[in-house]
């Protein structure tokens, strides 16, 4: 049974209406059918299904096209659900990461029926997860139709401040070798895992760089994030693994931040095990610099990884703007203002009807 969602609630309301249904990533189903249901009763609206993503688009022969888009997972649930309403602040898991954002979406696909633009709205799933999981990125190989669009906004929290762009990331599997001994023989062997704390002093010592990308400045940074070894209690390890992680500028390609790891840890084995690209801010656009005047504020880097970048391999330049502190995303104590919801709605309302600061 389709549960009923009610986009007429006040978008704060509609946050936690979303927020109090499942949808831990890969179990999106019951929220994909509700959002799904609730859309298809709004006649300007040609919607599409794709596993558990939901498309919904208006089709009125405008000039431009935009999409406005967000992912309905969240990160799995620690005691903070069902939301909680105290004065202005919502607290709950998906309050900040993504439900602000996606309840302002679906109110904003409900009560325009006559964009300046045509406007295609995406709700997807599985963006919590590895890459090859990613809703948006199965609609952009299986329909990539669908996401045709001058220009792109994914409602990422961002604190209702336009976030350009985002950081590329990768991660590499470091070995270092040793020889292994009986533990109580350990001068017979070579210990990886001590032989490793050269390789950490590296790590330690380097100095991410801080690179100006179209007038924003990107945070790069440089950290092991995992480190394996050891095969008994008694024996010395003959191999040490450490994952590092990268996080770089999106004016590097995935090969040039492959190769500057490569040149920091020279004299190891590093084997890739998974990259994604940046994205560049694209503010200089007219169309993202039409959107920036309409919302206002003073655009910032994303020095995290979203799919603005998936947007960007498809030749759409979008930003990252929607309600919610990112410091606050996957937090026990995830929570947003309401007024902050509100602010971002009468903003994108304004900007999708062209009544804002300017039209696009």
């Amino acid at each position: 049974m389709t549960i009923a969602l009610d986009l007429d609630l006040p978008a704060p309301a509609l946050t936690a209406a979303l927020c109090d249904l499942p949808s831990v990533s890969g179990d999106e189903r019951d929220l994909a059918d509700a959002v799904e249901s609730a859309l298809r009763r709004h006649r300007h609206l040609t919607v599409h299904r794709d596993g558990d993503a939901v498309v919904a688009a208006t089709d009125l022969g405008r000039r431009a096209r935009v999409v406005v888009a967000g992912h309905l997972d969240t990160v799995p649930v620690a005691g903070n659900l069902p939301t909680e309403r105290a004065g202005d602040v919502l607290w709950g898991r998906g309050t900040v990461d993504m439900k602000g954002g996606v309840a302002v979406a679906l109110r904003l696909a409900a009560h325009i029926a006559e964009p300046a633009s045509d406007v295609t709205y995406v709700f997807y799933d599985n963006e919590e997860v590895e890459a090859e999981r990613n809703g948006l990125g199965r609609i952009a190989r299986t329909h990539p139709e669908w996401l045709d669009a001058d220009f792109a906004v994914l409602m990422e929290p961002t604190s209702a401040v336009v976030e350009g762009g985002c950081n590329g990331t990768l991660r590499v599997a470091v070995t270092v070798p040793g020889r292994a001994a009986h533990s109580a023989r350990w001068w017979m062997g070579s210990n990886a895992i001590h032989a490793a704390g050269e390789l950490l002093g590296r790590l330690r010592d380097y100095v991410p760089a801080e690179v100006d990308v179209d007038g924003l400045t990107y945070r790069e940074g440089l950290n092991a994030v995992g480190i394996e070894g050891g095969i008994a209690g008694n024996v010395v390890p003959d191999r040490c693994v450490v994952t590092v992680n990268y996080r770089f500028a999106p004016s590097a390609t995935e090969r040039e931040a492959f190769e500057h790891v490569r040149s920091v840890l020279d004299g190891y084995q590093v084997e890739l095990a998974d990259s994604a690209p940046g994205a560049r801010p694209g503010l200089d656009r007219p169309v993202a610099a039409a959107f920036v005047d309409a919302v206002g504020g003073s655009p910032q880097a994303k020095v995290g990884w979203t799919d603005v970048a998936r947007f960007d391999a498809l030749g759409v330049p979008a930003v990252n703007y929607g309600p919610g502190d990112p410091q606050l995303a996957h937090a026990d104590d995830e929570r947003v203002t309401v007024a902050e919801i509100d602010t971002c709605e009468d903003r994108m309302r304004g900007w999708l009807t062209g009544a804002g600061r300017a039209a696009h």
